[in-house]
Protein backbone atom coordinates (compact mmCIF):
# COMPACT_ATOMS: atom_id res chain seq x y z
CA UNK A 1 0.00 0.00 0.00
CA UNK A 2 3.09 2.63 0.96
CA UNK A 3 4.62 1.71 -2.49
CA UNK A 4 1.06 2.56 -4.09
CA UNK A 5 0.95 5.69 -2.32
CA UNK A 6 4.79 6.88 -3.21
CA UNK A 7 3.86 6.29 -6.70
CA UNK A 8 0.64 8.29 -7.14
CA UNK A 9 2.43 11.07 -5.01
CA UNK A 10 5.17 11.05 -7.75
CA UNK A 11 3.06 10.62 -10.26
CA UNK A 12 -0.21 12.78 -9.54
CA UNK A 13 0.81 16.04 -11.47
CA UNK A 14 1.91 14.08 -14.58
CA UNK A 15 -1.64 12.56 -14.69
CA UNK A 16 -3.74 15.23 -14.03
CA UNK A 17 -1.44 17.44 -16.80
CA UNK A 18 -2.16 14.39 -19.52
CA UNK A 19 -5.65 14.76 -18.62
CA UNK A 20 -5.95 18.12 -19.00
CA UNK A 21 -3.88 18.03 -22.79
CA UNK A 22 -5.82 14.87 -23.68
CA UNK A 23 -9.24 16.20 -23.11
CA UNK A 24 -8.14 19.87 -24.87
CA UNK A 25 -7.77 17.02 -27.78
CA UNK A 26 -10.95 15.72 -27.35
CA UNK A 27 -12.79 18.77 -27.53
CA UNK A 28 -10.53 20.54 -30.57
CA UNK A 29 -9.32 23.44 -27.75
CA UNK A 30 -6.40 25.28 -28.97
CA UNK A 31 -4.49 24.34 -26.10
CA UNK A 32 -1.75 27.03 -26.40
CA UNK A 33 -3.84 29.92 -27.16
CA UNK A 34 -6.14 28.64 -24.25
CA UNK A 35 -2.88 28.59 -21.84
CA UNK A 36 -1.44 31.88 -23.40
CA UNK A 37 -5.12 34.03 -22.57
CA UNK A 38 -5.12 32.38 -19.00
CA UNK A 39 -1.54 34.00 -19.21
CA UNK A 40 -2.62 37.09 -19.62
CA UNK A 41 -5.27 37.19 -17.15
CA UNK A 42 -3.14 36.20 -14.64
CA UNK A 43 -0.86 38.69 -15.26
CA UNK A 44 -3.46 41.23 -15.06
CA UNK A 45 -4.98 39.92 -11.88
CA UNK A 46 -2.02 40.50 -10.52
CA UNK A 47 -0.97 43.93 -11.51
CA UNK A 48 -4.38 44.41 -10.44
CA UNK A 49 -4.00 43.59 -6.92
CA UNK A 50 -0.01 44.95 -6.32
CA UNK A 51 -1.29 47.40 -4.35
CA UNK A 52 -3.26 45.49 -1.96
CA UNK A 53 -0.27 42.62 -1.32
CA UNK A 54 2.04 46.34 -0.96
CA UNK A 55 -0.41 47.39 1.87
CA UNK A 56 -0.57 44.18 3.71
CA UNK A 57 3.23 43.57 3.48
CA UNK A 58 3.60 47.22 4.82
CA UNK A 59 1.54 47.30 7.32
CA UNK A 60 3.01 43.84 8.73
CA UNK A 61 6.10 45.55 8.75
CA UNK A 62 5.25 48.18 11.03
CA UNK A 63 3.14 46.17 13.25
CA UNK A 64 6.18 43.61 13.98
CA UNK A 65 9.30 46.22 13.66
CA UNK A 66 7.37 49.03 15.94
CA UNK A 67 7.00 46.71 18.80
CA UNK A 68 3.15 46.99 18.77
CA UNK A 69 3.30 42.78 18.75
CA UNK A 70 4.83 42.25 21.80
CA UNK A 71 3.09 45.43 23.11
CA UNK A 72 -0.56 43.80 22.31
CA UNK A 73 0.88 40.06 23.22
CA UNK A 74 1.37 41.59 26.88
CA UNK A 75 -2.11 42.90 26.77
CA UNK A 76 -4.37 40.66 26.19
CA UNK A 77 -1.46 37.26 27.84
CA UNK A 78 -3.44 37.77 31.06
CA UNK A 79 -7.02 37.18 29.30
CA UNK A 80 -5.31 33.90 27.05
CA UNK A 81 -4.01 32.53 30.31
CA UNK A 82 -7.16 32.61 31.96
CA UNK A 83 -8.08 30.07 29.07
CA UNK A 84 -4.99 27.98 28.85
CA UNK A 85 -3.23 29.67 26.36
CA UNK A 86 0.49 29.45 26.62
CA UNK A 87 1.63 33.25 26.46
CA UNK A 88 4.56 31.98 23.98
CA UNK A 89 2.09 31.34 21.31
CA UNK A 90 0.37 34.53 21.34
CA UNK A 91 2.59 35.87 18.38
CA UNK A 92 1.58 33.24 16.38
CA UNK A 93 -1.82 33.53 17.21
CA UNK A 94 -1.48 37.41 16.24
CA UNK A 95 0.51 36.76 13.41
CA UNK A 96 -1.15 33.88 11.42
CA UNK A 97 -4.18 35.91 10.40
CA UNK A 98 -1.67 38.58 8.64
CA UNK A 99 1.58 36.95 7.82
CA UNK A 100 1.99 33.02 6.76
CA UNK A 101 5.75 33.52 6.17
CA UNK A 102 6.17 35.81 9.69
CA UNK A 103 3.93 33.29 11.62
CA UNK A 104 6.60 30.54 10.11
CA UNK A 105 9.67 32.30 11.27
CA UNK A 106 7.34 32.86 14.93
CA UNK A 107 6.54 28.60 14.88
CA UNK A 108 10.35 27.82 13.66
CA UNK A 109 11.40 29.87 16.48
CA UNK A 110 9.35 28.15 19.49
CA UNK A 111 9.90 24.61 18.09
CA UNK A 112 14.05 25.87 18.37
CA UNK A 113 13.21 26.94 21.61
CA UNK A 114 11.46 24.76 22.92
CA UNK A 115 11.32 21.85 20.96
CA UNK A 116 9.01 19.89 18.35
CA UNK A 117 7.45 17.55 21.22
CA UNK A 118 6.88 20.44 23.94
CA UNK A 119 3.33 21.51 24.32
CA UNK A 120 4.42 25.10 23.07
CA UNK A 121 5.45 23.64 19.99
CA UNK A 122 2.84 20.80 19.38
CA UNK A 123 0.20 23.89 19.74
CA UNK A 124 2.12 25.88 17.42
CA UNK A 125 2.29 23.55 14.84
CA UNK A 126 -1.25 22.45 15.38
CA UNK A 127 -2.14 26.19 15.26
CA UNK A 128 -0.11 26.97 12.42
CA UNK A 129 -1.76 24.32 10.20
CA UNK A 130 -5.14 24.92 11.65
CA UNK A 131 -5.47 28.76 10.67
CA UNK A 132 -5.74 30.81 7.53
CA UNK A 133 -3.68 34.21 6.65
CA UNK A 134 -6.68 36.15 6.68
CA UNK A 135 -5.81 39.60 5.50
CA UNK A 136 -3.55 38.17 3.05
CA UNK A 137 -6.65 36.30 1.10
CA UNK A 138 -8.78 38.42 1.32
CA UNK A 139 -6.50 41.08 -0.13
CA UNK A 140 -5.51 38.86 -3.36
CA UNK A 141 -9.48 37.18 -3.41
CA UNK A 142 -10.82 40.67 -2.98
CA UNK A 143 -8.85 42.57 -4.89
CA UNK A 144 -8.64 40.56 -7.59
CA UNK A 145 -12.51 40.55 -8.37
CA UNK A 146 -12.87 43.92 -7.19
CA UNK A 147 -15.08 43.53 -3.61
CA UNK A 148 -14.19 46.91 -1.54
CA UNK A 149 -16.36 45.93 1.67
CA UNK A 150 -15.49 43.17 2.87
CA UNK A 151 -16.49 43.69 7.08
CA UNK A 152 -18.64 40.20 7.16
CA UNK A 153 -16.04 38.32 5.34
CA UNK A 154 -13.20 39.71 7.92
CA UNK A 155 -15.70 39.69 11.16
CA UNK A 156 -16.39 35.64 9.93
CA UNK A 157 -13.08 35.12 9.44
CA UNK A 158 -11.16 36.44 12.88
CA UNK A 159 -13.79 34.22 14.31
CA UNK A 160 -12.83 31.23 12.50
CA UNK A 161 -9.50 31.99 13.59
CA UNK A 162 -10.22 32.50 17.53
CA UNK A 163 -12.17 29.16 17.21
CA UNK A 164 -8.81 26.97 15.79
CA UNK A 165 -6.88 29.01 18.18
CA UNK A 166 -8.83 27.75 20.86
CA UNK A 167 -9.02 24.25 19.41
CA UNK A 168 -5.62 24.39 18.34
CA UNK A 169 -4.77 24.32 22.46
CA UNK A 170 -7.12 22.07 23.48
CA UNK A 171 -6.84 19.50 21.19
CA UNK A 172 -3.49 19.26 22.15
CA UNK A 173 -4.01 19.45 25.76
CA UNK A 174 -6.55 16.31 25.54
CA UNK A 175 -4.13 14.51 22.69
CA UNK A 176 -0.86 15.03 24.10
Amino acid sequence: MVKILNFLSIMIIPIMITIILVYGMIKKINIYEAFVEGAGEGFKTAVRIMPYLIAIFLAIGIFKDSGALNLFTKIISPITNFFGIPREVLPLAIMRPVSGSGALGIVKDLIHTYGPDSFIGRVASTMMGSAETIFYTMAIYFGAVGIKMGRHTLLAALLSHLAAVIASVLICKFMF
